[in-house]
């Protein structure tokens, strides 16, 4: 890959800061899945027993809902501000959310970290393909692309795994605190890359402190404030540890102990101490407002709330849904009207606001068709991530790792299929790799649709479900790349949001309605068996099967309209572009 004209711009060879903001993805990927196998001792470890399994839901749907909830406004303000700042900013959010999870004793704390990790976690994904949009010029970002649809779906393997190896030798808790170390690790990894060696004509980045011009304004004290803050974050920080891990040796101390005795109840929040930790944020929030409050007004906030609330309430919806015996969770029938408005005046401010949340012309031409296509490519891939160890569960005598182990022969391909969807965009169109990849994944699922008990252990299975991992991998880059090639370059942050959140809400959705589909089926079958044999073992089986096929037939049919729509609207030849823009690393061209 030759290296791209902007390097001499930023002063740092691309490809560095594109390994370490691609790191950064893939450790939030990996969280998402991270706590698959530490679930059980998660519960223990806030009180809650195998039975209240139910309650443990928030756990996995809290993090889904700060990864995909304020995806839209991070995306904006991935175009407002520089990017380097939006993953450093989101690094720290997750950080910390990292640590709150770590400390939590009650399961609302916990759910409140996880909300607070998927925030930091999903805000890295749009910043970073933005990055690749900035860094490479069209023509050029299909292999970055590649990397970064890579190192996601990496995530997504390695997460169970490193989880697993964690739990080996330390409790759940240590999972957690690896990803604050990891966490900082890069955090300062990235600062250092992201230090322009050119800067702007006045010798520094746009929008840094610049003692010459402020000097000129008559503010002869530019550094301290900034020092007074940093250190106030530091010391709410250190406050917020204190009320969550609750030391025992100060805890119960007679007088060391009262700042963490709750005013009410047990919860560790609700005392003396927890009380200045939230004074001091607020102060630290309203010294700071200055920095924080300009991007977010022009990012337009109340277009966010309701985008955000849209997608939360869907998240909501069918993520706290068992895929297994329901397709709408508890809340969902009270949810869903809630999405339904928030949708409708968020399409109202959209039309009418000055400057909406997402920016009139950012989806256009083949920015839209990508959307569609992202949000397929999200239904195939959750078909096989529930589905294929519910059919090792029922097909097979093996335990929850044995079809885990079988999901892994499918993951791992992701990844592959998506280094070389982003290669073969040196010689071919967005829409041929795209669709080729997408072709192979329907194949593959339709062969699927017809396994039978024993198939898993031919060695068909296998390479069927390689085949598929390879092929919905080989659409991730292409996708990407035609989003961003057709958005306007002030919206790269805004469309690389809008495919995540495609995806995602792909994932969510076409998970509940194939499942539903296939529960129809299911119990329609099982009534049209005979009385005597409505609790045979063998009949109740092929019901069961009949459900997993259904589920892997519409996934596979989601496939082939991907694969038609990415052939017709997405191109079959590559298209040549030059240019790019460094604005995004604080620096001008």
């Amino acid at each position: 890959m030759s290296t791209p004209v902007t390097a001499a711009v930023t002063g740092r060879d691309p490809r560095v800061l594109l390994a370490l903001a691609s790191t950064a993805v893939a450790l939030a990927a990996a969280d998402t899945y991270v706590v698959v196998l530490a679930l059980t001792d998660m519960m223990s470890g806030v009180g809650l027993g195998l039975d209240n399994l139910q309650r443990a839901a928030p756990i996995i749907s809290g993090f889904l809902l700060g990864y995909i909830a304020v995806l839209p406004l991070i995306g904006r303000l991935a175009d407002l501000v520089p990017r380097s700042r939006i993953l450093l900013g989101c690094l720290v959010v997750f950080v910390i959310g990292s640590g709150i999870t770590a400390l939590a004793v009650s399961l609302d704390v916990l759910v409140a970290g996880r909300v607070v990790q998927g925030v930091g976690g999903g805000g890295l994904v749009p910043a970073t393909l933005a990055l690749v949009a900035d860094l490479w010029p069209p023509g050029r970002r299909g292999m970055p692309l590649g990397v970064v649809g890579a190192v996601q779906e990496l995530g997504s393997v390695l997460g169970p795994l490193l989880g697993a190896a964690v739990l080996l030798v330390a409790d759940w808790r240590a999972i957690f605190w690896l990803n604050v170390v990891l966490g900082v690790v890069l955090w300062v990894a990235i600062a250092l890359a992201t230090r322009p060696f050119e800067t702007a004509a006045n010798g520094r980045p746009r929008g840094a402190w610049d003692p010459l011009r402020d000097r000129a304004k008559g503010e002869s004290r530019p550094l301290r404030p900034r020092l007074v803050t940093t250190g106030l974050g530091v010391v709410t920080v250190g406050l917020l540890w204190l009320t969550l891990a609750a030391p025992r040796a100060l805890a119960t101390d007679v007088y060391l102990g009262l700042p963490f005795v709750p005013f009410a109840g047990d919860n560790r929040l609700v005392t003396p101490i927890g009380l200045v930790t939230l004074l001091l944020a607020l102060l630290l929030a309203g010294l700071t407002v200055r920095r924080w409050w300009p991007p977010l007004r022009e990012s337009d906030l109340p277009g966010a709330l309701l985008l955000g609330t849209a997608l939360g309430c869907v998240v909501l919806t069918f993520s706290s849904a068992d895929p297994e015996t329901e397709v709408v969770g508890p809340l969902g029938y009270a949810l869903l009207p809630v999405a339904v408005v928030a949708t409708g005046l968020y399409v109202w401010r959209h039309r009418t606001a000055a400057a909406p949340l997402v920016p009139r012309g950012t989806v256009r031409g083949r920015t839209g068709w990508s959307l569609v296509i992202s949000l397929l490519v999200g239904v195939a891939l959750v078909a096989v991530v529930v589905d294929v160890p519910l059919f090792s569960r029922l097909t097979t005598d093996g335990s929850q790792t044995d079809a885990a182990m079988e999901l892994v022969k499918f993951l791992v391909a992701v990844p592959v299929g998506a280094l070389v969807g982003g290669w073969v965009l040196r010689w071919v169109g967005d829409g041929l790799s795209a669709g080729v990849g997408l072709a192979l994944a329907a194949v593959g699922l339709l062969v699927m649709s017809g396994w039978e008990d024993g198939s898993l252990a031919r060695v068909s299975a296998t390479v069927t479900l390689g085949v598929v991992g390879f092929g919905l991998g080989m659409a991730l880059a292409p996708v990407n790349d035609a989003a961003l090639a057709d958005a306007p370059q002030e919206a790269h942050g805004t469309a690389s949001s809008l495919v995540v959140v495609s995806r995602m809400v792909g994932m969510v959705v076409g998970l509940a309605l194939l499942t539903g589909v296939g529960l129809h089926r299911y119990y329609e079958a099982v009534e049209a068996l005979p009385r005597e044999q409505q609790t045979d073992g063998g009949a109740l089986l092929d019901a069961a099967l009949l459900q997993v096929h259904t589920v892997f037939l519409g996934a596979a049919g989601a496939a082939a309209l991907g694969a038609a729509l990415a052939l017709v609207c997405l191109g079959l030849h590559r298209r040549e572009g030059s240019g790019s823009i460094a604005r995004s690393w604080g620096v001008e061209e």
